[in-house]
């Protein structure tokens, strides 16, 4: 009776803040909206026929999906050499790296995407640079508000979440196996895909999860960077809970895209049981 308790105050939790709010974004969807934009609870299917038929919505949601994959690829690429540095390479100060690894999550998420502003502008900080030393002659317009500037900053902000489980995943391999590699002959990029790599699997997976699923719902990146021509779902529901004010139809797309992201969750967590297995 006293562990039921303890989780008393975690069930209370979850009903306000979590399953009682996506109910009432379900129930929303299927209602509809007067000429004055003021909801009607009339039971109907609308909302969710114009995301499956209106191209601006299906096509917008396939392009923010195509930009997560990006985003989750090129953060893995970045993260794997160096959660293998710090996990096998470095002998001291491991948790000073760790640290700085982490160390944008201290400043506000505003705040880093105002610097890829500075730094890819125009008159930014690259561009003096590249004039500086001869490389162009004249600014490249094209590196901030474009899709560029949104996947870059994307993968930015996201690494960390990558980086971390892949670290975590590699320090978890027992060195034995490594020098039993080599001592069997060899090489360390042998070693590395044959027998580092699969071991470390279930983590890389679990970062790469984590980038997608994040970039799937984020939409100040391309809010400050991407600008007009760069639109990810969440912008769009963003612009229909305010702007457009269909709330209806925004809660629709907001089942669609939780959906979706339980489906990569489910996928993502079927392989890392596999791999987990494999490691046992």
């Amino acid at each position: 009776m006293r562990k039921y308790l303890l989780l008393f105050p975690l069930i209370v939790w979850l009903l306000i803040f979590m399953i009682l709010p996506y109910a009432f974004i379900l129930i929303q969807s299927f209602l509809e909206t007067d000429m004055f934009g003021k909801v009607v609870y009339h039971f109907n299917l609308s909302s969710y026929q114009k995301i499956f038929t209106s191209e601006v919505y299906y096509s917008t949601l396939l392009r923010t999906l195509w930009f997560a994959v990006i985003v989750a690829f090129v953060c893995i690429v970045i993260s794997l050499p160096l959660a293998y540095y710090i996990a096998f390479i470095v002998q001291r100060n491991k948790v000073l790296i760790y640290t700085l690894i982490v160390l944008p999550f201290w400043m506000s998420y505003i705040v880093r995407a105002y610097a890829w502003k500075i730094i890819l502008g125009q008159t930014g900080i690259l561009n003096t640079f590249l004039m500086s030393v001869g490389l162009i002659q004249e600014p490249m317009a094209y590196l901030l508000y474009s899709d560029f500037a949104t996947i870059l900053c994307l993968v930015y902000i996201l690494m960390p979440f990558v980086a971390i489980p892949i670290y975590t995943a590699f320090e978890q391999i027992p060195k034995s196996l490594i020098e039993a590699s080599k001592d069997l002959g060899a090489n360390g990029w042998t070693t590395f895909w044959k027998i580092t790599f699969p071991l470390a699997l279930p983590g890389i997976i679990s970062g790469g999860t984590f980038a997608l699923v994040l970039t799937m719902g984020d939409f100040m990146a391309a809010f400050l960077l991407g600008g007009p021509k760069t639109l990810m779902i969440s912008n769009i529901v963003t612009n229909l809970f305010g702007t457009s004010n269909d709330r209806p139809l925004g809660s629709a797309l907001g089942i669609v895209i939780l959906l979706l992201i339980l489906v990569l969750l489910e996928i993502s967590s079927r392989y890392e049981k596999k791999y987990a297995t494999f490691k046992s």
